[in-house]
């Protein structure tokens, strides 16, 4: 008899422990089976929606797959793309340097959100270099990789930072022919051309603006010559009439290569169009170039008639030790 008593009371206390697990866990696991049984009409729906849809963004009812599914859209799929709005091809060239690597990933977090944009990036060297390769490709954008070497008979044994040193114009150079060859006068796809070098700042603002270049548009650009800032002086008819800079104001130009946007048609109809390597003064490369293509008239001020500052020149070049 003792016994039955001792059997009794394990059953008395094992059976609600039992009860309540199984509650529990039906409980648990109950949502999961619904989800999973409804996975292959949501999927269905979510491809409808991406494929009409094409850059907005889908809000799934499940908090962790919208996670996923914004990362994926931010680091793996390109910038939207629009058959209406002209391309914008940016023309990079770059060197390598301690700060190479930081200073294009900082251009290419904001090309990202720009639609319609080309990156074209032109290495200064023998060959185009593994690190180069390996970050254009994990950006998402539309790019072409080029490179070109300056010869060093153009190097000046001078400082770098000398306005004589011809960084970047063979580089900008080949990336205008690689474009002169890749379209023609007859092709339908309008175009914009910028030269945007890897150590400066832009807002996104500036590439709207500069999408409706018809010829040749300006604004101004921080931090150059000394100055806050260098600016088109514009009159009150919206013409540019002269430069507000202290070096060389008498330029023909007299305007960084941050501050102007090219139309792509300009470039194809003339191609004699280049920036001049040899017989040019120091800060006179900008010159060479648009003196071909349009007169001072013919310039376009963007950024509220050129009173706003959408761009501004690198300042942050570290002193490395080679030895470090």
């Amino acid at each position: 008899m003792p016994k039955r008593r001792d059997i009794l009371a394990i059953v008395l206390i094992v059976l609600p422990w039992t009860l309540l697990i199984t509650v529990w866990h039906q409980n648990a696991i109950s949502p999961l089976l619904a989800l999973r049984k409804d996975d292959g009409s949501e999927n269905g729906n979510r491809r409808d929606i991406g494929q009409s849809s094409g850059s907005k963004e889908y809000c799934p009812s499940d908090k962790d797959i919208v996670e996923v599914i914004r990362t994926e859209y931010v680091y793996t799929r390109p910038p939207p793309w629009s058959d209406i709005l002209p391309t914008i091809h940016v023309i990079t060239p770059t060197y390598s340097r301690p700060v190479q690597k930081a200073e294009l990933t900082r251009v290419a977090n904001t090309l990202l959100h720009v639609p319609n944009l080309h990156w074209i990036v032109v290495e200064d060297a023998q060959r185009r270099t593994t690190l180069v390769t390996q970050l254009l490709k994990e950006t998402g954008l539309n790019y072409t990789h080029l490179n070109v070497e300056t010869p060093r008979s153009y190097k000046l044994r001078g400082d770098i930072r000398d306005p004589r040193f011809p960084r970047g114009t063979m580089q900008r150079n080949l990336a205008l022919r690689w474009l002169r060859e890749m379209f023609n006068l007859n092709n339908t796809q309008q175009g914009i051309i910028y030269f945007a070098d890897d150590d400066n700042t832009y807002s996104l603002e500036l590439f709207e603006e500069m999408r409706a270049t018809r010829k040749v548009s300006v604004w101004p650009v921080a931090f150059v010559g000394g100055l806050r800032y260098e600016s088109p002086k514009v009159n009150a008819m919206g013409k540019v009439y002269g430069w507000k800079t202290v070096f060389d104001p008498h330029r023909p130009f007299a305007i960084d290569m941050a501050g102007f946007a090219i139309n792509l048609r300009l470039i194809l109809q003339r191609p004699q169009a280049y920036f001049k390597l040899r017989g040019v003064k120091g800060g006179y490369q900008e010159s060479s170039l648009l003196r071909e293509l349009v007169t001072l008239n013919d310039l376009e001020p963007k950024a509220a008639n050129c009173t706003k500052v959408l761009t501004q020149l690198g300042t942050f070049n570290p002193s490395v030790s080679q030895a470090a």
